[in-house]
């Protein structure tokens, strides 16, 4: 009887044992896009830890940006408060428009871009939001160290802290790079019936049919073909839960790698850049239904 009490306990102290090491392999080996038991942003978080994903992304040149605008703060549900980048329409207005910032933070990068925005969607507050309270990357490893650290839960707090700051009344629209693609999706989740557009380049894309059919408007997705994380199985995935949620989504795909729209990255592509931004900005126009 003794030596049968062994022989089981060893068993499952064994089983344990293989149960645990194969958890940690599956953790330390699995690639962020396959793990379909991590949520978009925690899946998207994990590419952090990526050599190869952060390796793809040189340190941006130094960049001062000198044009209107200025930071503003804001309160947040959690208690606490958020900030971000803010050009206010020259018209008073309640069109806005989030920019979401890639994974280096809301540097100057991202301020010239909310400012291209503002200019090119007059009578549209532009807002650019920062993910990362205060944090900004100037090297790959902080870059990976800053967005690995990001928990759902503040980065929802943010912009839902945004949303209040825009008011009950305002029209939401978001666009994001990389990082910033993924959490442009959830924005427009959180957004609720206040959501009239969506842009995402090369995010990680919700995998909850659930949520995705909260949606209240359609989603412009840009993507590149040879992007080896957000790849074209993920994109195909991601149309498919679209149109199982019973909501639209138009896929604009290129011959180009991840961060192709980005001028800082080795592998930018100027023209196709060009064309997404022009996409994305009538796309943009459309749903803000501003006159051409």
């Amino acid at each position: 009887m003794f030596t049968k009490k062994l022989l089981t306990l060893g068993a499952a102290l064994l089983s344990l044992s293989f149960s645990a090491s194969a958890q940690q392999m599956a953790s330390c080996c699995a690639r962020p896009a396959a793990n379909l038991s991590a949520s978009a942003t925690e899946a998207f978080a994990m590419l952090a830890a990526d050599k190869d994903f952060s390796g793809g992304h040189d340190a941006p040149l130094p960049y001062s940006y000198a044009g209107e605008g200025k930071m503003i703060e804001f309160k947040t549900p959690d208690g606490s408060t958020g900030k971000g980048f803010e050009i206010k329409s020259a018209k008073p207005s309640n069109k806005y428009l989030f920019v979401i910032h890639e994974w280096w933070g809301l540097n100057d990068y991202i301020k010239k871009e909310a400012a291209t925005f503002a200019a090119e969607l007059p009578g549209v507050n532009v807002i650019a939001i920062d993910l990362y309270d205060g944090k900004v990357a100037t090297t790959p490893e902080e870059a990976g160290k800053y967005m690995g650290e990001v928990k759902t839960e503040r980065a929802t707090a943010i912009l839902k802290g945004a949303q209040q700051y825009a008011g009950p009344k305002a029209q939401l629209a978001s666009i994001g790079w990389c990082f910033g693609g993924g959490w442009s999706l959830q924005e427009a989740l959180l957004g609720g019936k206040q959501t009239v557009g969506c842009v995402m380049y090369y995010g990680m894309p919700e995998k909850d049919v659930a949520k995705l059919k909260t949606l209240n408007s359609d989603v412009l997705g840009i993507f590149a073909s040879q992007d080896k994380w957000i790849n074209p199985e993920v994109v195909a995935q991601f149309k498919k839960d679209m149109t199982a949620a019973g909501k639209s989504v138009t896929i604009e795909s290129y011959d180009a790698d991840h961060a192709f729209a980005n001028p800082s990255n080795p592998k930018f592509k100027k023209d196709d850049a060009a064309k997404a931004h022009g996409h994305a900005l009538a796309y943009l126009r459309g749903r803000f239904k501003l006159k051409a």
